[in-house]
């Protein structure tokens, strides 16, 4: 579970309403929110936060490398507050629902010394793709 909140306030990064109610909005666990997301939830809570002040805390929390930014194929840029919890993750290829897994082994290790071409690998990102269960033809999906 991401612990952000709890990161920042003890980085002593000054929190004002509005950087506290993104953070909040970030909470929990399996969260990889767009920035229009964020905005929407952050305003249910802030009325007056506006979408660049929402922008600019993302793009801050980033360059804190306190969430990071995933990718997920041709989809709107999504912020994972578990930047500091190793993971790879789980996209729906039809949804876009993004999950954290866990698997076991060391990506790093899985790439044979003859693939390297010389590169000392320091980072692997693995995205595994597929259909969620909503999105499986069939009883209980689509």
């Amino acid at each position: 579970m991401s612990d952000l909140l709890g990161r920042l306030r003890g980085r002593g990064w000054r929190m004002t309403s509005q950087r506290r109610v993104v953070a909040e909005v970030l909470a929990g666990d399996h969260v990889h929110l767009t920035a229009d997301e964020v905005h929407a939830r952050a305003a249910a809570r802030l009325p007056e936060i506006s979408r660049a002040a929402v922008y600019n805390i993302l793009g801050e929390l980033g360059r804190l490398g306190e969430v990071a930014e995933v990718s997920a194929h041709g989809r709107a840029k999504r912020y994972d507050p578990n930047a500091h919890h190793p993971h790879q993750h789980l996209v729906c290829e039809s949804c876009g629902t993004i999950r954290d897994v866990h698997p076991t082994g060391d990506p790093l290790a899985a790439l044979p010394a003859d693939d390297r071409f010389g590169f000392t690998v320091t980072e692997a990102e693995v995205i595994y793709r597929g259909l969620c269960p909503a999105c499986l033809p069939g009883p209980g999906g689509a």
